[in-house]
C-alpha cells in the first residue's frame, strides 16, 4: 500500500512539479497589440465654382476634409486649396475679424469664413459667394458696385472750419456721442449690403453700409456738410426705399443696427422738413422758394 502512495507521489511529482535544477524554458511574451491611430473626424464640404452666374462651367464641387477642434471655414478652405484643389478662388487677409475680407455665404447665410466654426454646421457644409455682388470667380466677388455707392454717399468726414483748425473733441457722454457709437465699427466686409433683399430688387438702392456711414456724419457736429447730406441719402434711392425688414441688423458680424441708422435719417429728414416749413411760412416765403 505505502509503495502505491509513493509511485503517485512520485508521478504528480513528475507530471505537475519540475525537479529542482531542471532547466526551464523562457515563456515568450505576448505582444500587445499596436493601438490603432483615432480616426479624425470628416466633414464634406461644398464649393460653388465658376466664374460670373451663367457661366456654363458653374457648379459644385465636394471634397472630403478631415475636421480638428476650433476649426472654421476659412481653415477648411485652406486646406482644400493646400492638399485637394490648388485652383480654388476666394479671399481672406487676418484671420482675426478685422478686415472682413473673407465674407461669404455659409449654408445659405452671410458670414465671415474666419469667425464660423464648423462645429454645428453638420456633416455637409455649403459655401456659396456674397448675394448681390458680381462673382469673379468661385468665391471671390466684385466689390466695386458696394464702394461705389459708399462713395456716393460721400462718406467721409467734411471738416468744418472750426474742425480743420483744432481737433474738435466730442464728450463720451455726450448725446452726439451716444447716436453715433453704436454704428461707427463698419469694417465695410459687405455682409449687410449681401443680406438686403431691397438690394437685391433695385440696383440703384444705396444700400445699408452706405446709409449707416451717413448717419454717424450727419450726427458728427465736425462735419460740414449736414443738410446737403442728408438730402443726398434721404431720396428714392436712399433711406426711403428701405423697408425696415432688419436683414441687415441680423446678419451684422459687429452687432451694428443699420436699420437703425435708417430710421434715425428718415426721422432727422422729416424733422428738417416740419422746421424749414414753419420757417418758410414765418418768413412769410411758399416753402421751397
Amino acid at each position: 500500500m505505502n509503495e502505491e502512495v509513493r509511485v503517485s507521489e512520485d508521478a504528480q511529482l513528475s507530471e505537475g512539479t519540475p525537479e529542482s535544477g531542471a532547466h526551464e524554458e523562457p515563456v515568450p511574451e505576448k505582444e500587445e497589440p499596436e493601438e490603432k491611430a483615432e480616426k479624425r473626424p470628416t466633414v464634406r464640404v461644398r464649393i460653388r465654382r465658376g466664374g460670373a452666374a451663367g457661366d456654363p462651367e458653374e457648379r459644385f464641387d465636394s471634397f472630403e476634409i478631415e475636421t480638428g477642434p476650433r476649426m472654421t471655414v476659412l481653415d477648411a478652405l485652406v486646406a482644400v486649396q493646400s492638399a485637394q484643389e490648388p485652383a480654388l478662388s476666394f479671399r481672406y487677409s487676418c484671420r482675426v475679424g478685422m478686415c472682413g475680407t473673407c465674407a461669404l455665404k455659409v449654408n445659405g447665410r452671410p458670414a465671415w469664413a474666419c469667425r464660423t466654426r464648423l462645429e454645428g454646421l453638420g456633416d455637409e457644409i455649403t459655401l456659396e459667394p456674397l448675394t448681390n455682388f458680381p462673382v469673379l470667380r468661385d468665391l471671390a466677388v466684385d466689390m466695386s458696385p458696394f464702394f461705389a455707392k459708399m462713395k456716393r454717399a460721400r462718406g467721409w468726414l467734411e471738416p468744418t472750419s472750426a474742425a480743420e483748425k483744432a481737433p474738435a473733441l466730442i464728450a463720451p457722454g455726450s448725446r452726439e456721442r451716444k447716436r453715433i457709437e453704436p454704428h461707427i465699427e463698419c469694417i465695410t466686409c459687405g455682409i449687410c449690403y449681401a443680406s438686403c433683399s431691397i438690394v437685391g430688387h433695385d440696383s440703384d438702392y444705396l444700400g445699408p453700409a452706405a446709409l449707416n456711414r451717413a448717419y454717424t456724419l450727419v450726427n458728427d457736429s465736425r462735419d460740414a456738410l449736414g443738410l446737403e447730406r442728408l438730402l443726398e441719402v434721404c431720396t428714392e434711392d436712399g433711406a426711403w426705399r428701405c423697408h425696415s425688414q432688419y436683414n441687415c441688423t441680423e446678419s451684422c458680424p459687429k452687432g451694428i443696427s443699420p436699420t437703425g441708422a435708417i430710421k434715425g435719417l428718415k426721422r432727422r429728414a422729416v424733422t428738417g422738413g416740419v422746421k424749414r416749413f414753419a420757417a418758410s411760412i414765418f418768413r412769410g416765403r411758399a416753402p421751397g422758394e
